[in-house]
């Protein structure tokens, strides 16, 4: 039985009669919904997101196709299946988590290198900040309205992931599984929003959207083929006495760059095998180590330095964006 209209409170009754275009939204949500807008009708960001989803799809097609053929199992991999779908690879495309760490910082970059410089260019951005608006709704919205087209985009592929498969093994995943896998999600959102970040603060500080793209693209590309190559040329130069130490000292040096840090966690949430993100154990770590698979709040002990310095570097680079926007000097064109 429906309750009678006329019993409802008359502000609601108002509300629900008022026309789509009539009803009135907190400033800030209204600038979400047009952010969202924007990047829904954009045919930069659906390229981008189709770029993303297409490959990732075919890298867990391949690897189900690779478990299909191979019809024995061992316990292991029936153990952790879901997890293997996310890092295995057939040899033909790389894996999920490889294409998610080479494609994630693109997705941010794209999403974000004009976000200021869109607005001032059109002469949008005078207009708004003339009306009673808080200047930082702008910035704070760009960021909300991306980050949540990243995040929705994630967990679907990671619910795809899951339902695909459940249909071609009809093997569901354990609590710890999911868990592993939310958490793999929530890193891989996480490292995105560096990116986005990065290149927000790039658009505030530079006058040229092109200038912002090349920048992002341009520091990406350092850290994914350059800075590699001038970690083991430092290594080298410094000659350590022992193979142990420079090991060491190149992980460490690694670490500087954010696609190194997004490898070892999710590498470490993912592979529950790996009791050590280092590549090589101590005596003391060797004697009495269990060949066995750790639990997940030990593998969250592991990742938690890596996960934090994501997060730190995240906020850096909004925080740096932030005062410069709020700073910055903007007049009507």
């Amino acid at each position: 039985m429906k309750t009678p209209l006329a019993s409802w409170p008359a502000a609601l009754r108002a509300r629900l009669a008022a026309p789509e275009r009539d009803r009135t939204y907190h400033p800030f949500s209204a600038m979400v919904r047009k952010e969202l807008s924007d990047h829904i009708r954009s045919w930069r960001t659906n390229i981008l997101l189709l770029i993303v989803g297409l490959t990732c799809i075919a890298s867990i097609y391949a690897v189900l196709n690779g478990l299909d053929r191979n019809a024995e199992l061992d316990d292991t991999v029936k153990q952790f299946l879901f997890l293997r779908l996310f890092t295995a690879t057939d040899g033909t495309i790389p894996s999920f988590i490889t294409f998610v760490g080479f494609l994630g910082p693109l997705l941010g970059i794209g999403m974000g290198f004009d976000a200021i410089q869109n607005e001032r260019g059109r002469g949008t951005l005078s207009r708004t900040l003339a009306q009673p608006v808080p200047r930082d709704y702008i910035i704070n919205a760009k960021f909300v309205a991306a980050l949540a087209i990243v995040g929705t985009l994630f967990v679907a592929m990671g619910f795809l992931v899951m339902a695909l498969g459940i249909l071609m093994t009809g093997i569901p995943p354990t609590p710890e599984q999911f868990a592993r896998m939310f958490l793999f999600l929530l890193a891989s959102v996480v490292y995105v929003a560096f990116w986005l970040n990065l290149s927000i603060l790039f658009s505030v500080r530079m006058r040229s959207a092109a200038t912002s793209a090349l920048s992002g693209l341009g520091l990406w590309i350092f850290f994914v083929l350059f800075y590699p190559i001038l970690v083991n040329v430092v290594v080298g130069a410094l000659s350590p006495p022992t193979e142990y130490e420079a090991a060491t000292w190149t992980q460490w040096l690694l670490r500087a760059s954010p696609n190194a840090l997004f490898q070892e966690a999710t590498s470490t949430l993912l592979v529950p095998e790996m009791r050590t993100i280092s590549g090589f154990l101590t005596m003391e770590q060797a004697v009495g180590a269990i060949p066995a698979p750790l639990p997940l709040g030990q593998s969250l002990l592991l990742v938690w330095p890596q996960m934090t310095a994501l997060v730190a570097g995240t906020l850096i680079c909004f925080g740096i964006s932030y005062l410069g926007f709020m700073r910055q000097e903007i007049r009507a064109r």
